[in-house]
């Protein structure tokens, strides 16, 4: 198993690549999409949380990522002792009609194919994403952990319709006109799914890039009146079942996992390893389950994550974990000293187990 860290796009800087590197990470997992334009956001480090009207603004639907830029980001970061293992989440100006079945899907799946082709060109090997219309979304934040440190957490079901103009929880048309998206059925998000999967699939296992699937986060049946795909883990074996592809795997979060109101995060987290299925690990704790849970420190959740670890190793998970996210710690650069926490702790685990 590698030790990574997660890095927002603004923070894809040599000193973070350097930071990573001092806490003992060997590998990164970067987020090209900037999720706090035009939003209501407190800091610009933590994880966003946004308000009703989301997190912000998407990118430029004309402006798709480079294999020049891919390059580029991969380059740094290989300079600075790393190695770049995937990016995490398309920009919704990119794909979203996809995820509406609307007018602009073929284009927008012909965008997803030219990321695919150039993420293996540039030398990447994982596409994170997150299959939904409501996005990560219904979410509060509050000193939640432990010792009054700011963290995340979700106080009830949240189910405020989702705004035209409005998908992925940021606005890909700020000039919609009033009203709200209209609610669809699970049978159909599972039927976008699959039609998505069998068209970008053979793109992606010809670039040798893998499509990684989170599950949902908040984890619920709905949100925003929007039904979900992942939020129970069975479904996460309906997921893997649309296709046989060694593509078709999955960005496995422990601490959504853990949310989810059925089934045991052990046996979870050994039944899809088993399988070879996890393209990566977002590594984190929670306390409680949806609708009512708290994000907090990695070792004081309600999951061992020390177990959690020896089920990978003994299954043979030979990829990267990262901490995702962790409280904000009280001191002059919080989401430093937060992951920083997180990162010793994965460090010491690691060396427990045995681990290089």
């Amino acid at each position: 198993m590698k030790l990574g860290l997660g890095l927002y796009r603004h923070m894809l800087t040599r000193e973070n690549f350097q930071f990573a590197r001092q806490a003992g990470a060997t590998h990164l997992v970067a987020h090209l999409v900037d999720y706090f334009k035009g939003g209501a956001h407190a800091t610009r480090d933590d994880q966003p949380t946004g308000t009703d009207l989301g997190w912000g603004l998407a990118g430029d639907p004309n402006q798709l990522w480079t294999t020049a830029e891919l390059t580029a980001i991969r380059q740094g970061i290989e300079a600075e002792g790393l190695k770049l293992e995937a990016i995490e989440n398309f920009d919704p100006a990119h794909w979203h009609d996809i995820l509406l079945d609307g007018p602009r899907r073929a284009a927008h799946i012909e965008n997803v194919k030219t990321i695919l082709r150039r993420m293996g060109e540039a030398g990447i090997p994982v596409m994170g994403y997150n299959f939904s219309l409501a996005g990560v979304a219904g979410r509060t934040k509050a000193p939640y952990a432990r010792g009054g440190a700011t963290s995340v957490g979700m106080e009830g079901s949240y189910d405020l319709p989702v705004p035209n103009g409005m998908v992925w929880n940021m606005v890909v048309d700020p000039n919609a006109p009033a009203g709200n998206l209209p609610t669809i059925s699970s049978d159909e998000l599972w039927r976008r799914l699959a039609r998505f999967l069998e068209e970008v699939l053979p793109v992606a296992e010809a670039a040798g890039v893998v499509l990684a699937a989170h599950p949902d986060d908040p984890p619920m049946p709905t949100v925003r009146g929007q039904p979900r795909l992942v939020y129970q883990p069975s479904h996460y074996q309906r997921l893997i079942d649309l296709a046989p592809s060694r593509s078709n795997q999955l960005e496995f979060c422990i601490g959504s996992l853990a949310e989810m109101t059925e089934g045991d995060i052990y046996e979870t987290v050994d039944t899809y390893s088993r399988q070879q299925r996890l393209g990566y690990v977002h590594f984190r704790n929670v306390t409680g389950k949806v609708p009512h849970y708290r994000e907090t420190f990695i070792d004081d959740g309600d999951v061992d994550m020390l177990r959690v670890l020896a089920i990978l190793k003994r299954n043979g998970f030979t990829g990267v974990l990262i901490p995702d996210h962790t409280p904000q710690m009280n001191c002059g650069a919080p989401w430093h000293a937060g992951m920083a926490y997180a990162m010793g702790y994965m460090r010491a685990a690691f060396k427990t187990l045995g681990l290089p």
